[in-house]
């Protein structure tokens, strides 16, 4: 059986849900320094969160590249299949990659979502039930190393 090199995508972001958004804004403020920026409605009521200074180095392990992963809480629906803290891994190309998760026993949860400014995003869902997500950045090369 002939092996493909599958490149490898770091996780870009991470997201969890929020119920009540000034609530968890000040929670993530006062517990550990993040800052934030409230988008509208236009961009789903997200709550954009910066975890470190640009140019920080994480505090393990010693040896980890500069910057830090940021990410953002989004609006709890009922409605919506699950709804968990998840990361959200950058790659080249959304359809390939979608591609990739179901031939690897994962199902993709729709098709990818045009975020303005931002890029295409899709969730999914790996082969032990876990929400994640991935994006295809509209402007910087994502991280994944070919």
């Amino acid at each position: 059986m002939a092996t493909t090199t599958v490149p490898m995508c770091a996780v870009v972001h991470f997201e969890m849900p929020y119920k009540d958004r000034e609530r968890a804004a000040r929670f993530y403020a006062a517990t550990f320094g993040w800052t934030h920026q409230m988008l509208g409605p236009e961009m789903g009521d997200y709550l954009l969160v910066s975890t470190a200074p640009p140019g920080a180095r994480a505090l393990m392990p010693p040896d980890a590249a500069l910057g830090s992963i940021n990410g953002g809480l989004f609006p709890f629906n009922p409605d919506w299949p699950m709804q968990h803290p998840s990361v959200v891994m950058g790659v080249e190309d959304i359809r390939a990659a979608m591609q990739r998760v179901t031939a690897a026993g994962g199902e993709v949860m729709g098709e990818p979502m045009a975020i303005p400014g931002v890029g295409e995003y899709v969730c999914f869902a790996d082969t032990e039930g876990n929400r994640n997500s991935m994006i295809q950045p509209d402007m910087a090369r994502p991280a994944c190393n070919t």
